[in-house]
């Protein structure tokens, strides 16, 4: 059971909700907060008070004062009209955590709704109704409005959801599980809308997978290490600390973990003394991308904690404040940034395929062909690579940097969040297949220099990847083998693994492919 204050949520307690389907609940010590909270605002509609959102419109509307007995009324139009998203809707997960972090922005008591809206959305992750929401809609700054007012539509029984695999009405549902649907009062409906939540929940997922992904780059960057008969001297401890970035040293460190016993690694002058730039360059390169991933999830954890809600209620209601937390900036900067360090992951991969397919590169069998001329090998599936690369790079292309006027100029400078964040999973998709690639081509060339002198590590990797791929004797579509080994370094990743004490525990008692 994980317990909601508002302040305390972490990624490793997402990860149990996301992927164990743990229990939540709501501090009892929070849950008193949010009572005084609603006080305030219960007082200030009794005392006809003019306060934004409460007692006026919304936006641009902000100066429209709202009689009182219109409150419950405007509430209810602010969701349906800004349930206004399109596309494709975004996956169960992300709106599971959506509801959750919208739950654990109300526990911390600044936004003046009553305890039953709180306890309804602890409800419906419990219950496992995750509402049908949009992906394209959100400028991320005023909040993710149309995404969360998509969200907020489930609690009155509008709407649709996803529930035990189908998508229904979110009324049917509710009845289901025979979850009341609610009636808001002053402030809930914008309390709902106003914050980050969508950004944030596609940023947590795009991060978990991120994660993952980086810790196999480094699994599968070892096996073609092995297959291009790397110099190991490259990974020598002392280069790395010399320069001074734990994460690199912690890559070096991973990588010559993988590649003990190997009889396949090469020293200094036995081939030749140094390697190119994607065999020399992983630590460097790779722990560049760890460290972006440490930044992300720092920013994720914040906001995962913070009140993104406007106007804010301090005081007892004395102090009633309108600003700016909704704004996305911080997470937009961090999406983008990892959109950018994930891109890299496979750029320097497409390199490493290159250079176990080119023969000017090497000397394997021309695209690793059983029968160079009459069989193309893996010529195409770097052409595959290449075209995923350079899709990243225009997905890359940072969408903070971009900001356009809404609302009639009253919100004239916008974050792009909810974009970036979007971006950033749909790069970490295209990354997780040219790794695949990379993995398949490097299995193929560490069978032909000789299985037997590979390191035990990369051994177990290669053998628990072939039951995804045979190996290549002759030519085929292999269109369904990227796919399958792409599903299983996805699959793998969805087991709950603490990838911290994977980074820095040289025993590698966890390791993201399951070779146990």
């Amino acid at each position: 059971m994980i317990t909601l204050t508002g302040n305390s949520l972490t990624i490793k307690e997402m990860k149990k909700v996301l992927y164990t389907n743990d229990k939540v609940m709501a501090s009892d010590k929070s849950m008193e907060k949010v009572k005084e909270s609603r006080k305030a605002v219960e007082k200030i509609v009794k005392e006809e008070r003019v306060v934004y959102g409460i007692t006026t419109g919304f936006g641009k509307f902000s100066d429209v004062l709202i009689q009182k007995e219109d409150v419950e009324k405007l509430q209810l139009n602010l969701i349906r009209s800004h349930a206004c998203g399109v596309g494709e809707p975004f996956p169960e997960k992300v709106s599971r955590m959506m509801i959750l972090l919208r739950a654990n922005a109300l526990l911390k008591g600044f936004s003046g709704v009553r305890p039953v809206v709180i306890e309804r959305l602890i409800q419906l992750v419990n219950a496992q109704i995750h509402p049908v929401i949009p992906q394209q809609g959100s400028l991320g700054a005023s909040g993710d409005l149309a995404p969360l007012s998509h969200l907020a539509l489930a609690l009155v029984g509008e709407g649709e959801v996803f529930y035990n695999g189908k998508q229904m009405e979110a009324l049917s549902a509710l009845n289901y599980e025979n979850i009341a649907p609610i009636t808001l009062s002053a402030k809930e409906g914008l309390a709902l809308i106003n914050g980050t939540q969508a950004m944030t929940a596609m940023g947590i997922l795009a991060y978990i997978e991120a994660e993952d992904l980086a810790l196999q780059a480094d699994q599968i960057a070892a096996l073609t290490f092995e297959a291009l008969q790397g110099v190991i001297d490259a990974m020598d401890e002392d280069i790395h600390v010399a320069r001074g970035y734990n994460e690199q040293v912690e890559v070096a460190k991973r990588i010559r973990k993988y590649l003990t016993g190997s009889q396949l690694v090469t020293k200094q002058g036995e081939l030749r003394v140094q390697d190119a730039y994607s065999l020399r360059c992983i630590p460097q390169v790779h722990g560049a991308t760890w460290q972006t991933l440490n930044y992300v999830k720092e920013k994720l954890e914040i906001e995962m904690n913070a009140v993104t809600d406007n106007p804010l209620i301090f005081d007892d209601g004395e102090k009633v404040l309108s600003g700016g937390n909704f704004h996305g900036q911080p997470i937009a900067f961090a999406m983008d940034f990892l959109g950018i360090a994930m891109a890299e992951i496979a750029n320097i991969s497409e390199r490493r395929i290159e250079r176990l397919v080119n023969p000017q590169l090497n000397d394997l069998p021309p695209f690793l062909s059983p029968e160079p001329g009459l069989q193309s090998g893996a010529m195409i599936m770097q052409y595959c690579a290449a075209s995923l690369v350079s899709e990243n790079k225009t997905l890359a292309h940072p969408a903070s940097v971009d900001s356009i006027p809404s609302s009639a100029n009253q919100e004239d400078h916008v974050s792009m969040g909810t974009i970036g964040s979007r971006h950033a999973y749909q790069i970490i998709q295209n990354v997780r297949k040219v790794m695949a690639i990379e993995a398949i081509c490097a299995m193929q060339a560490c069978e032909l220099r000789g299985k037997q002198k590979m390191a035990n590590y990369t051994r177990s990797i290669l053998e628990k990847g072939r039951k995804m791929t045979p190996p290549i004797l002759q030519d085929r579509a292999f269109s369904k083998d990227i796919e399958e080994v792409a599903k299983w370094l996805a699959n793998d990743m969805n087991t709950i693994i603490d990838q911290d004490d994977n980074k820095s525990d040289p025993k590698l008692k966890i390791n993201a492919l399951n070779l146990s």
